[in-house]
C-alpha cells in the first residue's frame, strides 16, 4: 500500500461527503445548500480532495477524488480489504451508489497514507 504515501502532503478533507461536494461544486449547488460547508466556491482554483466509496460494482471500492467547478478527477482507486468490505456491507447492505467513507475505512486509509 505504499502507493498512497504519495498523497500524504495533499490537503485531504476527511469529512467531505459526496453530497457536500455536489452541493459545493455543481452549478445549482453553490448557494448555501444547507450542508456543513459554509464557504462557497469562488473560482476554479477552489478545490476539494476527499474520499468516497463507490458501490456500483460487485465489491465496493474507495476513490480519492479531486473536485473543482470544472469537474472531478480520480486520483486513486483502491480495493478494500475483505474485513472492511464485510463491515461496509453490514452497515449499508446491498445498496448501490456513492457513499461517504465509514469510520473504519477512514482509519484504514489514514494508516495507509502515513
Amino acid at each position: 500500500m505504499g502507493q498512497l504515501s504519495r498523497f500524504r502532503d495533499l490537503e485531504i478533507d476527511w469529512d467531505m461527503e459526496p453530497v457536500d461536494a455536489v452541493g459545493l461544486y455543481l452549478e445549482w449547488g453553490n448557494n448555501g445548500y444547507g450542508g456543513s460547508y459554509e464557504n462557497r466556491v469562488r473560482s476554479k482554483d477552489d478545490e476539494s480532495i476527499y474520499w468516497v466509496i463507490y458501490n456500483w460494482d460487485e465489491t465496493p471500492k474507495v476513490f480519492l477524488v479531486r473536485r473543482n467547478s470544472d469537474g472531478a478527477e480520480d486520483l486513486a482507486c483502491l480495493d478494500l480489504p475483505d474485513h472492511l468490505v464485510r463491515d461496509f456491507r453490514r452497515e449499508m447492505g446491498d445498496l448501490k451508489g456513492t457513499f461517504p467513507v465509514t469510520d473504519s475505512i477512514r482509519a484504514w486509509l489514514k494508516t495507509q497514507i502515513n
